[in-house]
């Protein structure tokens, strides 16, 4: 175990630096981005927040049409109207993503109104931010259905489509929680973990699939209102990440067509020490004995 420890300590650093030089590199030798004219883009939780960002900077970077979901209408009309300011044809529908069969139906008005969808991005989802024995039974459910299940309604929905067509991407909007869980969002950290995990087993599925891909996103704390009051313990060193930056490096990444993405780049640091001999449920049973 400490030889295993010992090599743990100096694999970090190389990998570390492997990432710096790859992130150079890619600065130095930028790679050819996706042409996204001919896709049709469907945002859940489209209204506000990153989902809105997301809206625009796939309106910017020239999107064929775009369609928000979610469910505050009032949301999801001013960045409708938003988006076709900005040249571009947008569509909005109410949804729950958490409800089965009103994501099948809505999908369905979707692709008689709209047409098929090329590029689906999971981003809804809901935080209830409180300890186990403190939540709700109802809310606790409630982040499931919208975080977990509805990813898997809404990618059952369009996939099949995209699978025909031999063109289609599936975002996932997650979170570093989804690596690293924290005390008093057990709902939240749990609903990611399964996100995650989702996303992993569709992404090696699709492997063989030509024309099909898939992209999770890990971003860290986010400055948006579903995180309003959070607090982060070294805030300077780990500043909140701002919507526009979290909207442009997703779709840069899907154009890129990367599997994975990590917000800020530091935050690789989380994978690596996944892989490393123990964890954080080691380290209490070493601090009990």
């Amino acid at each position: 175990m400490v030889w295993k420890r010992l090599g743990a300590l100096v694999v970090f650093p190389l990998q570390m630096i492997y990432l710096v030089v790859k992130a150079a590199v890619g600065l130095l030798l930028p790679a050819k981005l996706r042409d996204l004219s001919r896709e049709n883009v469907l945002i859940t939780g489209g209204g506000r927040g990153i989902g809105r960002q997301l809206a625009r900077e796939f309106a910017e970077r020239g999107a064929r049409k775009i369609v928000l979901w979610g469910r505050t209408e009032k949301c999801l009309k001013e960045t409708t109207e938003e988006i076709r300011q900005m040249g571009t044809e947008c569509h909005y529908f109410i949804c729950d993503v958490g409800n089965r069969e009103e994501v099948y139906q809505t999908a369905k008005a979707v692709r008689e109104k709209v047409g098929d969808i090329t590029i689906l991005v999971n981003n809804a989802a809901v935080v209830h931010g409180k300890s186990l024995m403190d939540s709700d039974d109802d809310a606790l459910l409630k982040s499931q259905h919208i975080n977990t299940l509805g990813q898997f309604w809404t990618t059952k929905a369009f996939l099949p489509r995209m699978l025909e067509l031999q063109n289609g991407h599936i975002v996932c909007l997650n979170s570093v929680l989804a690596l690293s869980a924290i005390p008093g969002a057990i709902d939240y950290c749990t609903s990611k973990a399964s996100a995650f995990a989702f996303m992993e087993s569709l992404t090696l599925g699709l492997l063989d699939c030509p024309g099909v891909s898939a992209t999770t996103v890990l971003p860290f704390h986010t400055s948006t209102e579903m995180f309003q009051g959070m607090r982060v313990r070294f805030p300077n060193l780990f500043p909140p990440l701002k919507p526009e930056t979290v909207a442009r490096r997703t779709v840069e990444a899907v154009q890129l067509n990367q599997a994975l993405l990590l917000l800020p780049w530091t935050m690789h640091a989380l994978i690596i020490l996944k892989r490393k001999p123990g964890s954080p449920l080691a380290t209490v049973d070493t601090v009990g004995t």
